[in-house]
């Protein structure tokens, strides 16, 4: 049985009468990948910010190991490594100088600061407002993972990375997975979700609509059909769609029967040519925003 390590009851946060999240509600399991994905805008910094005590909820309840977690409590707050989409650090400072200071907070092992230093190639010696905004990216990945929390939670992680420093990020991450770590993976990039997570949340407007195992989401019968028929608008009335018209003989829509039925219902038209595409994960998010 999945022990439950983040538990989120009815989070909503309003900024003014502006709705930022409302009554969001999940729970996560100890050494699972979440990626909650959603366009800009839709309330994933949010939904993370609120989790963490950076921003008052407006109300609901963040449970961490079966105890609520607010602002005051530190012991809590050090089994937690965070990432923000912006990574904002004492520019007057050296890289070595920032690990230093952050080390001091935690209980830190020297043999992973220099695997982390290696992997994400970062020159100590450099001052923080010299960092390009990847360099910046990496020292802000190094101090998350740096005192090996339990609970990572991770806010649009990659943007700055060129593609060879992602793939060393995504092996951090599977073995983080590996340990036991809970992670929130926040991003819009929706090819890095069905890399490495095992489930995903949609996130709408402030509202969590879907959660779904990954697999799940993407291996669903729905896909798009194009058929060409001289049987179309006896087709159209048969199937009760709203189809896009190609042509006078051409339609394409988006398949919600099974497909055994669907091939049973054509069957008996005249179809000079059936094409079915799966829907990949950028197709499913459209899917729930229309």
């Amino acid at each position: 049985m999945c022990k439950v390590v983040l538990e989120i009851n009815n989070l909503t946060k309003y900024y003014g009468k502006v709705k930022g999240i409302e009554n969001l509600s999940l729970s996560l399991n100890k050494g699972e990948i979440f990626g909650l994905i959603g366009p800009n805008g839709a309330g994933k910094s949010t939904t993370i910010r609120a989790i963490l005590n950076l921003i008052n909820k407006t109300s609901g309840i963040v449970n961490i190991n079966g105890k609520e977690f607010n602002k005051d409590d530190i012991e809590t707050k050090k089994l937690i490594g965070y990432l923000p989409s912006e990574v904002s650090l004492y520019e007057d400072l050296t890289v070595k100088e920032m690990i230093d200071y952050h080390e001091s907070y935690y209980t830190t092992s020297k043999k992973r600061r220099s695997e982390l230093i290696k992997i994400l190639k970062l020159d100590e010696t450099k001052k923080i407002e010299d960092l390009s905004f990847g360099n910046l990216k990496k020292l802000g990945i190094v101090l998350a993972f740096l005192h090996e929390p339990k609970i990572l939670i991770l806010d649009e992680p990659t943007s700055g990375l060129d593609p060879i420093m992602q793939q060393e990020f995504y092996k951090l991450l599977l073995e983080e997975k590996n340990k036991n770590t809970t992670i929130i993976y926040s991003t819009h990039i929706l090819s890095e979700v069905s890399k490495i997570c095992d489930r995903v949340g949609i996130i709408r407007e402030g509202k969590l609509i879907k959660v779904e195992n990954i697999e799940a989401l993407c291996n669903k019968n729905m896909g798009y059909i194009t058929i060409m028929s001289n049987d179309i608008d006896k087709i159209i009335k048969d199937f009760a769609i709203k189809p896009d018209i190609i042509d006078k003989k051409t339609i394409k829509f988006l398949n919600n029967f099974e497909y055994n039925d669907l091939i049973k219902k054509l069957s008996k038209y005249n179809i000079s040519k059936l094409l079915i595409e799966d829907m990949n994960l950028e197709d499913v998010l459209l899917h729930y925003y229309n």
